[in-house]
């Protein structure tokens, strides 16, 4: 092969790597932005990235397109390893056409998702770019609609990862809200179905792009993403900490690594986590972090629906889902927020043959009418149906109190928990001892003292584990410096758990 040739390809190779130019790349650097390809290197293990379609140009023909092409067409594809383990990967040059999506970009973006489906690996997008290009007309929009498509084939099958790292509007955001997780950048990425442009004409708002569709608001109002960092760096070192507690499809197991932690851990603290007075709230997140692992939780969505922490650890070296009310916030009460959260969390977890352990102080759910005219009854639902339909094992742990459907829905006995522990204060309860009292004996209620005796009778009936122990709906009432040892058992116990759903096309849960 002569060297011209060789000479030639690699003068093509370099045009690509250039993306838009130098010009532009340092314009992404001033914006304190990576570029496309170098969010790529710090993802992947190094050199490990293999590029595909990077001579691809787009096929427009119209408002002078035919004379502005560039190599790679505004997305980086291909697929590389993090940690060893593959995964697959497009990442938008928002230095080329300002990312903005054509045909060939869709066709390049559905390459790599159709191969992560078909080879069982996880499938990672980020994205920075303006949207459709709008020269293309309704190509562009078959475009979203192609990749639209194989969001919705992979669900279930295979991990699906996105990183907004700048912006993201129109049918853009569209891809992200079917994936699994999104995580955003704070300050430099932005996602919204219209700009603050349209939204002035025509709903005559002022908005800045932050107000409209910032970290700000998706990670602590909306709830449309999962987490929010610090910059681009951070961002991509932690969906590698992610990548490590999942599987690289439904087909598999989670990958398990070597743990310096010991399964007979002893945590004389958690004795004394829970407050003498009932009111009191504590950190369920110490419970948490005193069971996994070394401590180690990767938490999922923690500024939103803050009532419930959900997230990753590890028991053993295997992942586990960790879901809990978090008494800290609202009391630990279940609201809208808290039982989207949880829900979509369980069904991931459920996808990818992930163990779910549940800890449980809940007084029930939040009354009011902004709930109750928010649909808490069809959300509060989506939790319990998560949890009924979960075939992975389940551990479920009653720390303090499990009041009214609160109980019920919080993986209990009764929607096929596994195995059900309560530490020896839980209170398992229509409601509490209080409350109840005034409705059972209501003719009494201008008695203050007689109301002292009756709640008394009623905390003394139902503010302890062992009625509900007595009827096998708690399998033991345990030690809480035994937590972490029990609940290692137990999932040893359900290595080896099969069950199944009966056959059917698909559920119907209470969107």
């Amino acid at each position: 092969m002569s060297s011209d040739i060789l000479e030639r390809l690699a003068e093509k190779r370099e045009q690509a790597r250039l993306g838009g130019g130098q010009a532009r790349i340092d314009k992404q650097h001033e914006k304190g932005k990576l570029t496309a390809r170098e969010r790529i290197e710090i993802l992947l293990d190094e050199g490990s990235f293999e590029e595909w379609d990077m001579f691809v140009e787009h096929r427009c023909h119209d408002f002078g397109m035919e004379e502005k092409r560039i190599p790679g067409d505004g997305v980086v594809t291909g697929w590389g390893t993090i940690d060893g383990r593959m995964v697959y990967v497009f990442s938008k040059d928002f230095t080329v056409f300002g990312g903005s999506l054509s045909k060939a970009h869709a066709e390049k973006i559905v390459k790599v998702q159709q191969a992560a489906t078909r080879n069982g690996a996880p499938v990672i997008g980020i994205f920075d770019a303006g949207g459709a290009r709008i020269q293309e007309g309704v190509d562009s929009l078959a475009g979203y609609a192609d990749i639209f498509l194989e969001n919705v084939m992979a669900s279930g099958c295979v991990p699906q990862i996105s990183v907004i790292m700048g912006p993201c509007a129109g049918g853009d955001v569209y891809s992200p809200a079917m994936t699994d997780f999104i995580f955003m950048v704070k300050d430099t990425s932005y996602m919204y179905v219209t700009g603050p442009d349209v939204v002035k004409t025509v709903t005559n708002e002022n908005v800045s792009h932050e107000e409209l569709g910032g970290a700000s608001v998706h990670a602590v109002k909306s709830g449309v993403v999962d987490g929010a960092f610090d910059n681009d760096v951070e961002a991509l070192i932690q969906i590698r900490r992610l990548m490590n507690f999942l599987p690289g499809s439904q087909a598999e197991k989670p990958p398990t690594r070597p743990s310096f932690d010991t399964i007979d851990r002893v945590e004389k603290s958690l004795d004394t986590l829970i407050p003498a007075n009932p009111n009191m709230p504590y950190d369920m997140r110490e419970l948490i972090e005193k069971v996994a692992d070394e401590g180690d939780f990767f938490e999922i969505s923690p500024d939103f629906g803050a009532n419930i922490l959900c997230g990753f650890g590890r028991i053993e070296g295997a992942p586990v889902g960790f879901v809990a009310n978090q008494p800290m916030t609202l009391a630990g009460v279940l609201d809208i927020d808290a039982s989207r959260k949880a829900a979509r969390f369980v069904r991931f977890c459920d996808c990818f043959n992930i163990p779910l352990i549940t800890f449980v102080d809940v007084p029930g759910f939040m009354p009011g009418t902004k709930q109750e005219y928010g649909g808490l009854i069809k959300h509060g639902a989506k939790l319990l149906f998560a949890y009924a339909e979960a075939t992975v094992p389940k551990v479920t742990v009653i720390t303090r109190k499990a009041y009214g459907g609160a109980y019920d829905v919080m993986s209990s006995k009764h929607i096929r928990g596994d195995v059900n522990y309560a530490w020896p204060n839980a209170e398992i309860a229509v409601m509490g001892a209080k409350g109840a009292a005034e409705i059972i004996y209501r003719a009494e209620r201008d008695n203050p003292e007689k109301m002292a005796e009756r709640s008394k009778e009623y905390e003394d009936r139902f503010a302890n584990p062992f009625v509900a122990a007595g009827k096998g709906y708690i399998d033991d009432v345990i030690q809480p410096h035994n937590t972490r040892h029990r609940i290692a058992r137990s999932l040893r116990q359900l290595k080896n758990k099969s069950i199944k759903n009966p056959p059917k096309k698909h559920d119907n849960i209470p969107l």
